[in-house]
């Protein structure tokens, strides 16, 4: 099978359910934008010198693909559920617990993993504004919604843990 397939010469592209539609949809600029995400991540994976960093960013880009195939479908089965959002929450709590206290605003940039993660985490609160501007029109699953909002959170933790691990020079987080 060949990678390009001539189908979306004409500004068109096909939905995982099928459908067609333009390229410049906004449900197309949100399953695009939560791509750019998965992009930002991998470098941030690549960087990073945490191993259980690597692991928890390996296992958030294994979960993204279900994320786009829910926005890039219609009336099609959901492929993230309450567990996704119940994972990144204890995630979050975890990170929270083997941190100190923020006292300042954070200005990323300590790591270059660090700062990928930031980046990931900009791209996913743009990744929410285009679902929310989605959402006024078409009907988007609450639990999207909610992971989406939660990731930000995540990648926010993910992009602390690292750079204050990699200043302590100490790569456990166990």
């Amino acid at each position: 099978m060949k990678v390009y397939t001539k189908t979306g010469d004409e500004g068109v592209t096909s939905l995982f359910t099928g459908e067609r539609i333009e390229k410049d949809s906004p449900r197309v600029e949100v399953y695009g934008t939560v791509d750019e995400i998965n992009s930002a991540l991998a470098m941030a994976r690549s960087f990073s010198n945490v191993e259980e960093i690597r692991e928890k960013i390996f296992e958030l880009q294994k979960i993204l693909p279900r994320l786009m195939a829910d926005l890039a479908s219609l009336n099609g089965k959901k492929m993230l559920n309450d567990a996704d959002i119940s994972k990144i929450e204890q995630e979050i709590d975890f990170l929270e617990e083997k941190l100190p206290p923020l006292k300042n605003f954070v200005i990323p940039g300590d790591t270059k993993a660090g700062a990928c993660l930031d980046l990931a985490r900009t791209i996913t609160r743009r990744a929410e504004r285009k679902l929310y501007k989605l959402s006024r029109f078409e009907e988007i699953s609450e639990t999207d919604r909610i992971f989406i909002n939660r990731l930000s959170d995540y990648l926010f933790m993910l992009m602390r843990t690292e750079d204050y691990f990699a200043a302590k020079k100490s790569a456990v987080l166990v």
